[in-house]
Formats: structure tokens, C-alpha cells, sequence
């Protein structure tokens, strides 16, 4: 299962030295503007101690983590909707990433240009999500164009509901109101699925911050601004030291345990920041255990066993019979498998089965 989330924010907030740290490559940065024109993509391994707990009772040929895309995607500025700096081009880049990550530059450095000769984050998220907004304008506007003669001259029961959800949005838009914030049915939202909006998509904020305000947050007023607006939004909020989080990904795991502690951190930032996007995008982790390989698998919950299966192979879901399942907390209570089906831990679970995050499974087929 395949999803990206796309990083962006206004030129020289950080996005590309959050990109190079996340995927440990070097995407290009500098001190001007539009330094990122093609995106940046990176499929980044998802660090999971579950895995590597299990791969301890099964002592596996490999161990092979579940996977994140992330893209790093153009500066945008005021205007991108009617094309201005690389509007176009970041407008069409966001609408093929499912979350998005916006950061927002909460720190003073004199040294580093900000494309507005200012520190204001509150109108940088402003500007940016505007724009999104702008641009989700413009598609429904050619919606109703194209849908709203004959839903006014027909009983097409599926055009007079796409001409009136899109009526919706548009005054919802015209009101400053993001998609994901307008009430929508699942019809309605099924409607709207291939007009790829960008205020649907699931976002959530990084705030760049100085390395010196890791442990006093509450004295950075500029964090503090953008807290109470994303608040408002019902978002969430992530303070980074992007600076910081780049050097400490250079480093090999024991150096990185002692950089985390001397900054009295039980995790990276990034840990933190992938493993929310994550679930901003309502993903979990299912395994698969033998001794050729150990194995994390990506799905959305609510997946039932079948569909978990096909993730594997398409063939898995058309010819699933059942699985054997154990909880990950059985299995390390237990120290294995073996010792789990001896206890009883094990269930058989079959085509009803909705797939729990962590669980441990075997599936079985038929021919």
C-alpha cells in the first residue's frame, strides 16, 4: 500500500533540510527561493520496535519494515492559484500526495532571507492555505459549470447530487472553509473523490523551530502564534529543531541515543513526525513471521482480514479462507509462536475479521 505525503510551506522554511533528514539523502537547499522545483521523493523505512522484538523469538533471514513516501514539493507564494513563482506546478504535485505536512518557520536567524521579510507564522499558514483554498475555488467552480444545466433540466439523480454537494463547497469555500471541514456525507465525499482537493487532504504543521527552544516552548512567541491557529483549525502541531533532527540523523544509532538524551528526548522528531502522518492518514501495521523473513505490512483500519491479505498478493484476497492470528502482546507474553498456540492464544479469524494494529498473522488459501 503505496501513500505519500507531500511536504510543503514557503520558500526557505525548511522543508528540504526536513525532507534530507527524514530519508537521509541530500536534497538540494539554499538561501533563495524556489531552490526545490521537481519534487524531491523518498520511500522512508518506518522504525518499529514491535518488529524488531518479534524478529528476536523468530530469528528471521531479514526484517523488512513497512514503508512511508514522502515528497518534497516547490515553495509556494501569494498567488500560486493564478500561477505565480511555481503555483502551477506545486498545485499539481500536492494534489498526487494523500496528507499534507506544512512547515512553518518559528525561528529568527538573520542569515536565513524569509520570502516575506518577516517572522510571521500565523500568515505564512494563512498564505498557504489560501491558496489551497483558491485553487479548490477554481475546480469546483468548473464543476458547477459543467453539471449545472443539465441538473437544473434533468431527474439524473446522481448530476442533481454533484451539481448540490458542489454548491456546498463552494459557498463552504467563499466562507474560508477547507473541505475537510465542511460536513459530508460518504456519498457525498465518494462524489467528490476524483476532484483530488487539496483542503481534503488530512494535513498536519511542523513548526521549525531553534535548537534552543526544544525544552522552552513557551517562550517563542512565534510558536506560540501558530499553536493557537492550528488549535483553531483542529490540527496538529509539532515543534522540530529541523537543524537539529538533520544533524542527528547523520549519526549511527548509538551516537543518536546519546544526542536524544542530552536533550532529554525519548524520541527523534522525525520518529514522532512520521509516525503521525501515519496516522493522520488512518494507516496501522499488521505482521507476518518465519524464519525467511520477519515482515511489517501497511493497512487502512478497518480493512478486514481478506483485503489485509490481498496486500501481500491480489491472488491472497480472492482465495483467502482464514487466518491465524495472534495479538502482538500475546505473541511477546508468549516469547513465539509456538508457545502462543500451546496457550491458546491464537485464534482462527475468518472473512468478517477486521485486522487490529499489531497483529501477527497467517493467512490461508485456497486454490
Amino acid at each position: 500500500m503505496s501513500l505519500k505525503a507531500g511536504i510543503v510551506g514557503l520558500p526557505n522554511v525548511g522543508k528540504s533540510t526536513l525532507f534530507s533528514a527524514l530519508t537521509k539523502t541530500q536534497a538540494e537547499s539554499a538561501n533563495y527561493a524556489f531552490t526545490t522545483i521537481e519534487p524531491n521523493i523518498s520511500i522512508v523505512e518506518l522504525k518499529d520496535k514491535r518488529l524488531e522484538k518479534i524478529a528476536e523469538f523468530v530469528k528471521p533471514e531479514r526484517i523488512l519494515p513497512a514503508t512511508f513516501t514522502f515528497v518534497d514539493i516547490a515553495g509556494l507564494v501569494s498567488g500560486a492559484s493564478k500561477g505565480e513563482g511555481l503555483g502551477n506546478k506545486f498545485l499539481s504535485n500536492i494534489r498526487e500526495v494523500d496528507a499534507i505536512i506544512q512547515v512553518v518557520r518559528c525561528f529568527e536567524n538573520k542569515d536565513i532571507l524569509h520570502v516575506s521579510n518577516e517572522i510571521n507564522p500565523v500568515n505564512d499558514v494563512e498564505v498557504i492555505n489560501l491558496e489551497l483554498l483558491l485553487a479548490d475555488l477554481q475546480v469546483i467552480e468548473n464543476v458547477i459549470k459543467r453539471v449545472e444545466k443539465k441538473a437544473l433540466n434533468t431527474n439524473d439523480k446522481d448530476i442533481k447530487a454533484e451539481y448540490q454537494v458542489a454548491l456546498k463547497l463552494k459557498k463552504a469555500f467563499e466562507n474560508n472553509q477547507a473541505a475537510r471541514e465542511v460536513d459530508l456525507s460518504e456519498e457525498e465525499l465518494k462524489i467528490v473523490k476524483g476532484y483530488q482537493l487539496l483542503t481534503l487532504k488530512p494535513i498536519l504543521y511542523v513548526a521549525n523551530i531553534s535548537q534552543e527552544d526544544i525544552n522552552n516552548l513557551d517562550k517563542n512567541k512565534h510558536y506560540n502564534s501558530l499553536k493557537e491557529l492550528v488549535t483553531s483549525y483542529n490540527n496538529l502541531l509539532l515543534p522540530i529543531s529541523i537543524h537539529l533532527e538533520y544533524e542527528i540523523s547523520q549519526l549511527d544509532e548509538e551516537d543518536k541515543e546519546l544526542f536524544l538524551k542530552e536533550y532529554n528526548l525519548e524520541y527523534s522528531g522525525l520518529e514522532i513526525l512520521t509516525r503521525e502522518a501515519f496516522s493522520l492518514l488512518n494507516l496501522a501495521t499488521y505482521f507476518t513471521a518465519g524464519v525467511k523473513e520477519v515482515r511489517a505490512w501497511t493497512f487502512k483500519k478497518g480493512m478486514f482480514a481478506p483485503e489485509c491479505a490481498g496486500i501481500i498478493h491480489s491472488d491472497f484476497e480472492k482465495k483467502f479462507i482464514k487466518a491465524e492470528v495472534i495479538s502482538y502482546q500475546d505473541y511477546v507474553e508468549s516469547q513465539g509462536e509456538k508457545n502462543a498456540r500451546e496457550m491458546g492464544k491464537m485464534r482462527l479469524e475468518g472473512k468478517t475479521y477486521q485486522m487490529n494494529d499489531g497483529d501477527i498473522c497467517l493467512f490461508k488459501f485456497g486454490k
